[in-house]
C-alpha cells in the first residue's frame, strides 16, 4: 500500500502508525461502550481535533486501511476494528516485580505477527529438530516467501528432494542447516537447496 504524505500533517510515518493504533482504540472503546460508531463530532471530541476536516483525514486512512468500512449508504461500520485484542502493558517472566495495568491499545495478531501480507503462509511443525529453539510439534510457523535469509534464521527449505525446518547458516558460498536438539545431523545440501521461506513468527495454544 502506498501512502500519501500530505495525510500525515507532517508526521513521519512512524508517528502515524502509532498515531492510528490511537485512532484506532479510541474508535473500538467508544464502539464497545456504546454499540455503533461514534459521528465525526464525536470523534473529534475523541482525537481532541478541532475540525472535522481533521477526522475525515483520519478516517479515509482507517478506510483505505480497512479498519472500518462505509456501507451503500456512506455511513461508517467496523471493518476490522473489532478483530483486535487488548494490549494492556508488560509482564515481567524474572523475578515478581509491582506492574500496573496501561490504557489498552488494541491490535490484531495479523498486525503483530505478519509484515508482507501477501507473501506469508503457515505450516504445522511435526518432529522436534528445532525444540531447542522454542519449536514444538504442533506449533504453527509463520513464513514469509522471498524474504532473504541471514545468518541464523529459521527457514523452511527443500534438501535434495527432502523438505526440512533448520537454522540458517553461510560461510562463504557454503550453506548449512543446523538443528536445534544435538539428537540431529547439521544438513549440507548435497546437490540442490531451495529456501521456501524464512519463519517469521510462531503460534501455540496451551488449552484446547
Amino acid at each position: 500500500m502506498v501512502y500519501d504524505r500530505s495525510l500525515y500533517c507532517g508526521h513521519t510515518l512512524t508517528e502515524h502508525c502509532r498515531m492510528n493504533t490511537s485512532h484506532r482504540t479510541k474508535i473500538s472503546r467508544f464502539f464497545r461502550t456504546h454499540k455503533r460508531m461514534p459521528s465525526f463530532s464525536e470523534m473529534a471530541e475523541l482525537f481532541g481535533f478541532a475540525s472535522k476536516n481533521a477526522v475525515a483525514k483520519v478516517v479515509q486512512r482507517l478506510v483505505e486501511e480497512g479498519v472500518v468500512q462505509k456501507d451503500d449508504t456512506g455511513r461508517l461500520v467496523p471493518g476490522t476494528l473489532l478483530n483486535g485484542l487488548a494490549l494492556r502493558g508488560t509482564v515481567g517472566a524474572s523475578f515478581p516485580s509491582h506492574v500496573e495495568e496501561e490504557e489498552a491499545d488494541v491490535i490484531t495478531l495479523d498486525e503483530y505477527l505478519i509484515h508482507n501480507h501477501d507473501a506469508t503462509f503457515m505450516l504445522n511443525v511435526s518432529g522436534d529438530s528445532m525444540i531447542d529453539a522454542g519449536i514444538h510439534p504442533g506449533d504453527i510457523v509463520l513464513l514469509e516467501r522471498g524474504r532473504q535469509p541471514r545468518q541464523g534464521d529459521i527457514v523452511v527449505a527443500n534438501v535434495d528432494n527432502a523438505w526440512t525446518m533448520k537454522y540458517y547458516e553461510k560461510k562463504g558460498k557454503h550453506v548449512r542447516l543446523v538443528p536445534a536438539n544435538k539428537a540431529y545431523p547439521v544438513i549440507i545440501p548435497e546437490s540442490e537447496l531451495v529456501i521456501t521461506g524464512v519463519v517469521v513468527g510462531m503460534v501455540r495454544r496451551y488449552i484446547k
